[in-house]
């Protein structure tokens, strides 16, 4: 697994507060509609202001770091083969 340091130097030309799209790129290019589950989900913290997610690319890491995206990873694999 990959360090929290390793997740902020690859990240580092984003804002630090991300749009929807921005945290779409991040996690890989997913679909506008799982991103948008994740955050109904409460899966990654953020705020909702003016129909527009605006997420805090520190939010994002721990997301990335956390047991949900690793299940999420792995179920992706399992598909693929």
């Amino acid at each position: 697994m990959k360090s929290r340091s390793y997740y902020e130097e690859l990240f580092s030309e984003y804002p630090d507060v991300v749009t929807l799209d921005e945290f779409r790129k991040m996690l890989g290019g997913i679909g506008d509609s799982t991103a948008r589950k994740l955050m109904r989900g409460n899966h990654v913290k953020h705020f909702y202001i003016r129909d527009t997610y605006l997420i805090p690319k520190a939010c994002v890491i721990d997301y990335i770091l956390g047991e949900h995206y690793a299940e999420y990873r792995k179920a992706l694999k399992v598909q693929v083969e």
